[in-house]
């Protein structure tokens, strides 16, 4: 299966608050991906400063998706949660 950003995917990090997920979004970030949000249940209402770009944090994958549009969810997540981050946004309605 291939998954294909465009220039218009606005995208969720579902984890971004944890070690793997700031890493990763960083990365992101520096590659021009638009990163809209991250989802953390626990830190929602604050926000992430990626080397000057801040970066809001949702409760859910509905409230992100509400607030900014986002139509991409990538996970990066401790595996015994996986399958509820997959089912959140499943359930969301994410593209």
């Amino acid at each position: 299966m291939a998954i294909f950003l465009t220039a218009d995917s606005r995208v969720l990090v579902q984890g971004m608050t944890g070690s793997e997920g700031s890493k990763h979004t960083a990365r992101m970030l520096a590659a021009g991906t638009n990163i809209v949000g991250g989802v953390n249940p626990r830190k929602a209402g604050a926000s992430v400063d990626f080397s000057g770009t801040q970066v809001p944090v949702f409760g859910s994958v509905a409230d992100g998706m509400k607030a900014t549009g986002a139509d991409v969810s990538v996970i990066f997540v401790p595996p015994r949660f996986t399958k509820d981050a997959v089912i959140e946004a499943i359930d969301a309605g994410i593209g």
